[in-house]
């Protein structure tokens, strides 16, 4: 290829890649995404789908070309820089996967796994991105708050099972039944009626075993969770309004200068106007 011809390229190639990381198209594919997922959950209802199953077919395979295109213009823009960014790997084992196979019974996986396309609209959203970032930041902190989660399970499921085997051993007749069951008192899920009153009955102080557990294990350890990753949005909220304060004081600044420059310009046009006066 001629220089000539890798500069002819360029111009196009800019272009094209002004065109594919504008909020417009972007937009436009999130919308797509969003449709082909919500085509793939109707497929999943009979009535629907036999009737309108040629339909159902011509939209799929309009976006999948759609798809393709999008897959084609990225790789031709961004060519070795394209393998870099982890969701244009999804898409492209995707994209391809479903066009190798399509005729074959292994694409219906593959459609089903586009439905996962459908959180990239995570990236165009602000808030959602702030949360999911605040999510992950909260990763190491909900880990440690799940071993001490696990570690008061097992000492109540010890304490369950010695206690209320003989009473109820549906709920606590072993450790692993103790574990079920404190995990239904843990969601709250009909824990009164259906496991504490039965023992209640039997036991007059057992309130204090489920009492003290819904308080230790979820009043206090949810709120942990959600605490952290409040903190963390709270965080991230700041950071980027330090970010804007920051742009805010340099885009002051950069008024100042070019109210001084307008100034020095003024000076110097008076400044020459004058001399041209005495000369």
């Amino acid at each position: 290829m001629t220089t000539n011809q890798k500069t002819s390229y360029s111009p196009m190639r800019s272009r094209l890649g002004n065109f594919i990381s504008s909020s417009k198209f972007n937009h436009f594919i999130t919308a797509l995404i969003v449709f082909n997922s919500i085509l793939i959950g109707l497929e999943t209802y009979p009535a629907i789908y036999e009737q309108n199953k040629e339909a159902f077919f011509v939209l799929d395979y309009i976006i999948l070309l759609i798809f393709v295109a999008e897959l084609a213009l990225k790789l031709f823009v961004e060519r070795r820089d394209f393998f870099r960014n982890h969701w244009n790997n999804f898409d492209f084992i995707i994209v391809v996967g479903s066009l190798v196979l399509y005729n074959t019974p292994f694409v219906s996986v593959l459609r089903i796994f586009r439905v996962l396309r459908v959180l990239r609209t995570i990236t165009s959203v602000p808030s959602l991105r702030r949360i999911v970032s605040a999510l992950f930041m909260a990763v190491p902190t909900i880990g440690s708050v799940i071993l001490l989660m696990s570690i008061i399970f097992y000492v109540y499921a010890v304490i369950g099972t010695a206690f209320f085997a003989n009473v109820e051993p549906e709920y606590f007749g072993n450790l692993q039944l103790s574990f079920i069951t404190l995990f239904q008192v843990f969601t709250l899920e009909s824990w009164a009626s259906g496991v504490f009153r039965p023992i209640f009955a039997e036991v007059s102080w057992s309130w204090l075993y489920f009492i003290s557990f819904i308080v230790i294990a979820t009043f206090i350890m949810i709120n942990l969770i959600v605490g952290e990753i409040v903190n963390n949005a709270q965080k991230i909220s700041e950071e980027i309004e330090g970010e804007t304060q920051d742009i805010k004081e340099d885009t002051s600044e950069i008024k100042a200068l070019k109210s001084e420059v307008t100034e020095l310009k003024e000076l110097l046009k008076a400044f020459i106007a004058k001399n041209e006066t005495k000369g």
